[in-house]
């Protein structure tokens, strides 16, 4: 087995699920014990000035073996997995040279990863894949790419023939809550650049993330016995089914792609009385993402106009913004790592916007300009996740690539 694939497997043991709306940094008490891990892990390999904030922030530098005059790049990934999906109990599985048929995730449940649900699963005959055992998610997303930073740490510390410049590395909890760098300490990272390694496939890598928010509707209601409610009960579920009816039907996930953006009901709860729904509004374009958010706010006005005042209330915050403006005068990150990728069998990498958002949306606009680069994983956030051996190997070799090409560049 290989290195990388050994510590993937342990960090997927981990339950690291982080959680909405906990109001703290991380947001789940269990996520400190895979940075603790992290943090003897990189110690033991030699990584120098290895920390732990507070807060769970993972950090360490690979100091230059050379006298460089180059900038500092930085790696990063995240340790929490969605709240989508349960984390606890993870059971990968090996499909070794997988033949380009359905998968048999769990034969007591029948749950199948089937060629005509996935049918980029082609892509994958011959290789090696680890699935789920159709209970929970994987955690390649991104633990996958937590995996191959350590391999390439290990890499080079063992492997001094290896050029580099000064080199930072950190994990970041409650990158799925979207407060992945509430608490990271750029100026004490030192780091002049950075990748986030928190993508999919084998060959991609983006500048364009999703402008992003979250939409929290409270809805008011008055409950009376239903046999005497005429003209009485104000059913707060049905307010709460009329505001999603009157969000545009085909700006949801399922029916978008590309640069297109959605509103994505992904909770809902309440009663008679109350009722709560909780959205996530995204869009590429920062014109098209503030109409988003009016229209959430119109549909909220004309409901109290039609229910009476206070019956809806409509709180949106913004996540974090489309990194591109921040990549844009730093295109060299880009041509870099296109560079590395060609020396590694990829003539033209694959560039599209991430339908997401990454810790370096952030970073970007606190000064740190952090594009995203590849992991080997797919179908993140769910049952039908997994990750391809061959291409983790793949982008630990990219990361290897990348950190010497920043040698030779000088500032």
């Amino acid at each position: 087995m290989s290195k990388v694939v050994d510590y993937f497997l342990k960090y997927v043991a981990f339950d690291t699920q982080s959680a909405e709306d906990a109001g703290t940094v991380p947001s789940t008490e269990k996520q400190f014990a895979l940075a603790k891990l992290l943090s003897e892990q990189l110690k033991n390999i030699g990584v120098k000035d290895v920390s732990m904030s507070e807060h769970g922030y993972v950090y360490g530098t690979i100091p230059a073996n050379g006298d460089y005059n180059c900038q500092t790049v930085g790696f990063l990934a995240h340790m929490d997995t969605s709240p989508d999906c349960p984390d606890e109990n993870v059971r990968p599985q090996l499909v070794k040279h997988y033949d380009g048929k359905d998968i048999t995730l769990n034969k007591a449940l029948g749950v199948k990863m089937t060629t005509k649900m996935f049918p980029f699963l082609k892509n994958y005959v011959g290789q090696d894949l680890i699935t789920t055992d159709g209970t929970t998610l994987l955690g390649a997303d991104d633990k996958a790419g937590i995996a191959e930073i350590m391999t390439m740490a290990e890499t080079l510390l063992t492997h001094p023939e290896i050029p580099h410049g000064t080199i930072k590395i950190a994990f970041t909890p409650d990158e799925e809550v979207g407060h992945g760098v509430d608490f990271f300490d750029v100026p004490g990272w030192g780091a002049d650049v950075a990748y986030t390694v928190d993508g999919g496939a084998w060959g991609e890598m983006e500048y364009e993330t999703f402008n992003a928010a979250s939409m929290k509707v409270t809805i008011h209601g008055s409950n009376i016995h239903p046999g005497s409610a005429k003209n009485k009960m104000k059913n707060s579920i049905l307010i709460g089914l009329e505001f999603q009816s009157m969000l545009p039907e085909n700006e949801k996930p399922q029916y978008t792609e590309k640069y297109e953006g959605f509103f994505h009901l992904n909770n809902i709860g309440g009663n008679v009385e109350n009722t709560t729904l909780h959205y996530i509004v995204r869009d590429h374009d920062m014109a098209r993402f503030e109409e988003r958010k009016a229209l959430g706010k119109k549909i909220g006005a004309f409901l109290n106009e039609k229910y009476g005042e206070g019956t809806v209330q409509v709180e949106i915050a913004d996540t974090y913004y489309n990194m591109a403006e921040k990549i844009r005068p730093h295109m060299y990150l880009m041509d870099i790592a296109a560079e590395a990728f060609k020396e590694l069998g990829v003539e033209t990498p694959v560039v599209n916007p991430v339908r997401g958002g990454t810790d370096g949306s952030r970073l970007s606009y606190m000064g740190l300009p952090c594009p995203n680069l590849c992991t080997g994983g797919a179908n993140y956030h769910g049952r039908f996740e997994y990750a391809c051996i061959e291409q983790m190997e793949l982008c630990v070799e990219i990361l290897k690539k990348i950190v010497e090409k920043y040698a030779v560049k000088e500032i």
